[in-house]
């Protein structure tokens, strides 16, 4: 089988995975389902997002690549068992796409992103059933932060939201002090999810994504710890044998040495 030409193109790529899948292709390819391939495309996505983390452009090319792969896949998998085409994939949200943008595509207008949210909602408020939330459609395999996010940002579009931050920042003091009183361990589990709830409010609020937050925080805490192992490898000394009053000192000192990391 010779390798295939025009490499740049979308045909090429959809070619590619059909001979892949085909009597002569490869024999892992041809095993995997829709079910083989979830952990694939968990991996993927995340892999996509830490490109934007590090706005490294030429690795986001890659991993938005791969995950082109894995929605392609799946659709020839659909293909090959009748259930759908590519072409139903890509009609679906071409109409998706028309249909909810009738300020770009109709005669509609609207003022700003705002009142397109609420044009968003009010669209598909049309298209769900009417017993159906519109909380519904928010996946519930995300990550807590961001399904917390989602569902805040869901209901702002019929209005339900605090006049302006004051109110949020209070409601976060009111969830501080119901923290501090739960007596149970399942109050303190219960008030402490309360807290995280409004502190991801607040970052909305704030226009911060509150997982890319927790995450970018993660990293450095990754790399200041990280330093004071490196200095305490140089100084010959143990890191555990030291008081926290020395550890915490070695951690200001990783933080300066880190900054802008």
């Amino acid at each position: 089988m010779t390798s295939p030409e025009n490499l740049d193109r979308f045909e090429t790529l959809v070619d590619i995975l059909a001979k892949l899948r085909g009597p002569e292709g490869c024999p892992w390819d041809r095993e995997q389902t829709h079910a083989s391939l979830r952990e694939n495309l968990l991996e993927e996505c995340y892999e996509v997002l830490e490109a934007l983390d590090e706005g490294d452009s030429g690795q986001l090319c890659e991993e938005l690549g791969d995950l082109l792969m894995q929605v392609l896949f799946h659709a020839r998998i659909a293909a090959e068992v009748g259930d759908f085409e590519l072409a139903d994939v890509i009609r679906g949200i071409s109409t998706k796409l028309v249909n909810r943008h009738p300020h770009v595509f109709g005669s509609v207008k609207v003022n700003g992103s705002e009142e397109v949210l609420h044009h968003w909602e009010a669209l598909k408020r049309k298209e769900r059933d009417a017993d159906t939330s519109m909380l519904a459609k928010v996946p519930r395999q995300l990550p807590a932060l961001n399904y917390s996010q989602a569902i805040q940002s869901r209901v702002v579009r019929v209005g339900f939201d605090w006049e302006n931050i004051d109110g949020v920042i209070d409601k976060l003091a009111e969830e501080v002090a119901e923290l501090k009183q739960a007596a149970s361990q399942a109050e303190k589990a219960g008030e402490f999810g309360d807290l995280l709830f409004t502190l991801v409010n607040v970052a909305r609020r704030l226009g911060v994504d509150s997982e890319t937050a927790l995450r970018e925080a993660n990293q450095r805490f990754y790399r200041r710890f990280a330093r004071m192992e490196s200095v305490c490898r140089e100084r010959g000394i143990n890191l555990g044998d030291l008081s926290f009053a020395e550890q915490n000192a070695l951690w200001e000192d990783a933080k300066k040495a880190t900054e802008g990391t």
